[in-house]
């Protein structure tokens, strides 16, 4: 990472969720949040989302359940399935979290973008239906439906990246699922397949960027 990456990158807690945040010397203007998976940190998503929007301002957050030496956003009861006053709780919580970063770091919502893996793009998912309008662009990679019941969310107007892993045998089969829930939502959702399982790689990156670049991010 380049100097002004480290100078800017020190571990945060001033607000509900651990965070670092990223602002590089020649920032768009635009923002991402970005959402680690299960058992890790927020540092492991960095190098992905520095790929993605190299301009943006990144802020990286850490989830708030401890697990095997890392974290992650939610409580789950097998790997498939969730406990949903968790859900629920955590999600709240980041929803206020994310407003108070923005307001705290002088980010427009109107540009920003988010990027989660695994459990981290669960936890976007929920974000977006349980508090639709907070989340105007999404980038889900390797993610799944995980709240029994689903609120008739309108979301209209957000726009939706759902990439899943063609080996990946735990979330892949789920995918479909995710793409009819938000699709039916009204979110215009875009599902790409790659060939990996369910670890993340550059094909993500490549198509993340492309993607996020295709339409401005204040429509």
């Amino acid at each position: 990472m380049s100097e002004h990456v480290n100078k800017n990158s020190m571990l945060q807690d001033d607000l509900p969720f651990s965070y670092r945040l990223i602002r590089p010397a020649n920032a768009s203007g635009e923002c991402l949040f970005a959402l680690h998976g299960s058992g890790v940190d927020e540092t492991t998503l960095v190098p992905l989302a520095k790929q993605i929007a190299p301009r943006a301002v990144l802020v990286a957050a850490r989830g708030r359940i401890r697990q095997e030496g890392g974290f992650r956003w939610f409580e789950r009861i097998t790997p498939t399935s969730f406990d949903q006053s968790s859900i629920r709780m955590e999600t709240a919580a980041f929803a206020q979290f994310t407003t108070e970063a923005a307001r705290r770091h002088g980010l427009d919502l109107g540009r920003a973008a988010f990027i989660g893996y695994s459990n981290g793009a669960n936890l976007v998912s929920t974000l977006m239906l349980l508090h639709p309008g907070l989340v105007r662009q999404a980038a889900l990679l390797r993610a799944m439906p995980v709240l029994d019941d689903t609120p008739a969310s309108d979301l209209a107007g957000t726009r939706v990246l759902v990439i899943a892993g063609a080996a990946d045998q735990t979330y892949g089969p789920f995918a479909p699922a995710l793409v009819t829930l938000l699709s039916g939502r009204g979110a215009a959702v875009d599902a790409r397949i790659v060939a990996s399982g369910h670890e993340f790689g550059d094909a993500d990156a490549a198509i993340a960027r492309q993607w996020l670049g295709a339409t401005p991010s204040k429509a």
